[in-house]
C-alpha cells in the first residue's frame, strides 16, 4: 500500500512534521497533538501489527492524538495557572502613585505611577487633590480606578 510512491510510515511522518510546524504559528496544542499522533503512528506503521491496515493506522492515529491532546491541555492549564502574575496595565493593580492633575468628582484626572502618567478616576467618585497619594484598585478601559492611599498615622 503506497500513496505517491511513499510508504505509509513516510506519509504519517510528513503529516506529523507539517502539524508540528503549523503548531509553531498557532500555539493552541491542537496541531501538536495531531503531529505527535501522526509521528507515533508513523513508527507503529512499521510494525507488522498495522503495516497493511489503513483502518488500524487511522484508529491508532485518532486514539494517540486524542490522548496527547488531553495530556497537553492538562499541562497547558497547569502552566498557565502557575504564571498568574498580571502583565501590562493590569500589573499596576495595588501600586501606589501621586495625583498630578486633580481628579474631580465623577471625572478624570491624571496620576503618576513608576514614572508614567495615567488617566484615573476615583472609586467612590470623590474629589482627589493634586499631590495626594493614591493606590490603584483596578483598570477600566483606558483609565485606572484609584482611591486615596491610607497613610499610617505616627503616634
Amino acid at each position: 500500500m503506497s500513496l505517491f510512491g511513499l510508504e505509509p510510515w513516510a506519509i504519517w511522518l510528513i503529516i506529523g512534521i507539517v502539524c508540528v510546524i503549523i503548531e509553531i504559528f498557532d500555539p493552541a496544542f491542537f496541531f501538536l497533538a495531531l503531529g505527535v499522533g501522526a509521528i507515533v503512528t508513523s513508527l507503529l506503521s512499521l510494525t507488522p501489527l498495522v503495516r497493511d491496515s489503513l483502518i488500524g493506522q487511522l484508529l491508532f492515529f485518532a486514539v494517540l492524538s486524542f490522548v496527547t491532546f488531553l495530556l497537553m491541555r492538562k499541562l497547558g492549564k497547569k502552566v498557565l495557572a502557575e504564571s498568574g502574575e498580571e502583565t501590562n496595565v493590569y500589573a499596576l493593580k495595588g501600586k501606589t502613585g501621586l495625583v498630578t492633575q486633580k481628579i474631580p468628582s465623577k471625572g478624570r484626572g491624571r496620576v503618576k505611577i513608576g514614572g508614567e502618567e495615567w488617566s484615573a478616576i476615583c472609586e467612590d467618585e470623590s474629589e482627589i487633590e493634586v499631590g495626594s497619594h493614591i493606590v490603584v484598585l483596578g483598570v477600566e478601559g483606558n483609565k485606572l480606578i484609584v482611591k486615596v492611599e491610607a497613610l499610617e498615622v505616627a503616634q
